[in-house]
């Protein structure tokens, strides 16, 4: 039996109870503890305590973990997650394409440039980014792309995308979807991002940035761009 036969990825198993367990902290965390640590005067130090500590003890830390623990069962391993190379020159397009859309929606919905920048939202911008692309592409895509055998049908031309790969790409968006509706709870606002179809922009920036991730075998990108996109969100309000 061949390497690739044998080789199983991380056990599903692994996977559903970090999931269970990733959500039951997270939405314990927006009940319980967001609403009193949201309650510090000075936003600046609350945004560095939620954003910079307690969503890296229960996003990153762990999955920093897993990545080190089951890393030889996933589709990049550990130590090429942060190796530039010349696939990630391709998708430096994304972010001029980024600011273009931003750009694109004030001016059809004919908005005021307002560029503003807080302190917080500067520390939401460089957390944020890394904490979800580590956890959702750096981990939890890393380790489903890495059950494929390998990786699903080896495509003709090199730059698409294995059609089993469609599969773990969807599955990651609607995934990194749910993760967002513990805090669009605890703030009221579930049942308007989902009727604006907010919903929509995440799944999509979801497949994106999975997409890159497969195709550069880089970490480092998706954790970029989806900092540049938080940023032009806080920049262009």
């Amino acid at each position: 039996m061949s390497e690739n036969k044998k080789q199983k990825g991380v056990p599903v198993g692994v996977l559903a109870v970090y999931l269970l367990l990733l959500f039951a902290a997270w939405t314990a965390y927006h009940l319980l503890v967001a609403p009193q640590t949201e309650k510090i005067p000075n936003e600046l130090l609350s945004s560095l305590l939620n954003d910079g500590v307690l969503k890296n003890l229960i996003w990153t830390l762990p999955a920093v973990l897993l990545i080190r623990k089951y890393g030889g069962l996933l589709a990049v391993k550990p130590g090429e997650l942060f190796t530039w190379n010349r696939e990630c020159v391709k998708y430096l397009a994304l972010f001029p394409i980024f600011a273009a859309y931003i750009l694109l929606g004030l001016f059809v919905h004919k908005q005021s440039l307002q560029l503003s920048l807080t302190a917080e939202e500067i520390v939401t911008v460089i957390f944020v980014g890394i904490t979800e692309e580590l956890v959702f592409r750096g981990w939890l895509l890393n380790a489903m792309a890495g059950k494929l055998e390998p990786h699903g049908e080896t495509p003709e031309n090199e730059d698409e995308i294995p059609w089993a790969e469609y599969g773990v790409i969807a599955l990651n968006a609607v995934i990194f979807l749910l993760i967002h509706f513990p805090r669009w709870i605890s703030e009221g606002v579930f049942v308007t991002n989902m009727a604006q179809l907010g919903f929509v922009s995440i799944m999509m920036l979801s497949a994106v940035f999975s997409v890159v991730f497969l195709k550069t075998k880089n970490i480092v990108l998706p954790i970029l761009l989806h900092m540049f996109w938080d940023l032009l969100i806080f920049l262009f309000k």
